[in-house]
């Protein structure tokens, strides 16, 4: 391509990836963000302080060249930590003994991802730019620039939106024909609080687990920081008899917490001045198709399939939509008509995919985790897994640890709840879930799928 040049719109954590990934290949990239510089400035509240990183994530950061960076501020989380109502604990592995997901901070990953892209001469990142119109015939773009009420507009042969949920790219997408684009919101909001360090330094949990207080209709979950502390989150419905309407004094929220995260609360000596302080904010999945218009303007990230995070693939699936668009970029040879319209082919299932398997998983965490039936399974999952390692692969595993797309991972996932309702439908499988019964199952079940395929 004789015009190497690209305009990303938004500095978050893909914008600032596939910035990166342009300007490795000699591309003069211009990033427009509409925030100020967040590494002057305090990072706005409002969205998760921190984040699961896992192995689609990880293959982004070797790309980009950050990984050993990134993975020295990471901590690893090798299951789940289900709280009882009484403070029992209960571990639950998420893979094989080697296998975790990172917490990782939020911000602490946009800036050494925005640094690095500062390293490239041939990319810049402008700040305090709104976007205020898509010429989307011209490519060309607008910006107001909030600082100065000054508006500046740019010209470019390609133009990504990375510019989140509510972008203003796809906006301007909107509103050609047949765009099809939809919004769904949970009943479910969603608030930030914190279990601090200890005194020295220390953690108040196990560090390396991420602990969920499963409650049916809401939960509370917690990952751990550098710093010792833990950043938890409260998901409750905004209405109802638990909700969050319903928590207005003082009284009601330490009442409500002490009923049900007890063993919790002591851990959170400011938790009534967290909660009203910190905001409550919404979960929304969008889903959008086409991803692009005309072969030059093209959606990435939350701008074109923002996701609820209960399976920890959001930050994770945008960063796949690099990896897989730079693959593409080699494969086609920088022609971005065919890297375009091959990306927008394929991608948009996948990311159908991942948002209904979120949406799934949280029912799981607020309410099956703490269920005996679920377990059992997640028992004869682990085992079947152990025995024909090559045959069966747990739909967490194929999500989580590989790079299997995730229409196929989504597909695999209900053949295997068939194989499942056969299994558990076993007399007393309690007691014989290691039997022959379950081994002739599996290999029925095995059979039959190799001969449909």
């Amino acid at each position: 391509m004789a015009n190497k040049k690209a305009v990303v719109v938004g500095a978050g954590l893909v914008g600032s990836l596939w910035a990166i990934l342009l300007g490795k290949r000699g591309y003069q990239v211009e990033v427009f963000e509409r925030r100020p510089d967040m590494r002057r400035s305090e990072f706005s509240g409002g969205r998760s302080i921190n984040l699961a990183m896992s192995t689609r994530g990880w293959k982004a950061m070797e790309q980009a060249g950050i990984f050993e960076q990134i993975r020295a501020e990471a901590i690893p989380m090798a299951g789940r930590m289900m709280h009882s109502t009484d403070g029992e604990l209960t571990f639950q592995p998420y893979g094989k003994k080697d296998e975790a997901i990172f917490s990782i901070s939020r911000g602490g990953l946009n800036e050494a991802l925005m640094n690095l892209a500062d390293e490239y001469d041939n990319v810049r990142l402008h700040f305090h730019k709104k976007c205020r119109k898509v010429d989307l015939e011209n490519n060309r773009i607008s910006f107001v620039d909030t600082l100065h009420n000054e508006e500046l507009s740019i010209e470019s042969p390609l133009i990504f939106g990375a510019d989140g949920a509510f972008s203003a790219v796809r906006s301007a997408m909107q509103r050609t024909s047949r765009f099809n684009y939809s919004q769904q919101y949970l009943e479910h909001g969603y608030k930030e609080l914190t279990i601090p360090p200890t005194a020295d330094g220390g953690y108040r949990l196990d560090k390396n687990a991420l602990h969920i207080w499963p409650r049916g209709q809401f939960m509370l979950i917690a990952l751990p920081n550098l710093d010792g502390s833990f950043t938890c989150t409260l998901f409750l419905p905004f209405q109802g008899e638990e909700s969050f309407e319903q928590l207005q004094s003082d009284e009601q929220i330490l009442n409500f917490f002490t009923r049900y995260f007890g063993d919790a609360v002591p851990l959170m000596p400011d938790l009534i001045e967290d909660f009203r302080e910190n905001p409550t904010s919404s979960l929304v999945t969008i889903r959008c198709n086409p991803w692009q218009y005309q072969e030059k303007v093209l959606l990435l990230g939350d701008a074109s399939h923002a996701i609820v995070p209960f399976y920890g693939q959001g930050m994770n699936s945008g960063f796949e939509d690099c990896t897989i668009l730079d693959q593409l970029v080699d494969q086609y040879q920088e022609d971005w008509p065919t890297i375009i319209q091959a990306f927008n082919t394929t991608r948009p299932k996948d990311a159908n995919a991942i948002a209904e398997l979120a949406l799934r998983n949280f029912i799981e965490m607020r309410d099956l985790v703490g269920d005996p039936m679920f377990l059992l399974r997640k028992k004869i999952e682990k085992h079947l897994h152990q025995k024909y390692p090559n045959e069966f692969l747990p739909l967490y595993s194929m999500v989580t640890f590989s790079h299997i797309p995730y229409s196929e991972a989504l597909a695999e996932g209900q053949a295997q709840d068939k194989l499942f309702d056969n299994i558990l439908a076993i007399d007393n499988i309690e007691q014989n879930w290691n039997s022959a019964e379950v081994d002739q199952l599996f290999h029925q079940w095995h059979h039959a799928k190799a001969n449909q395929s």
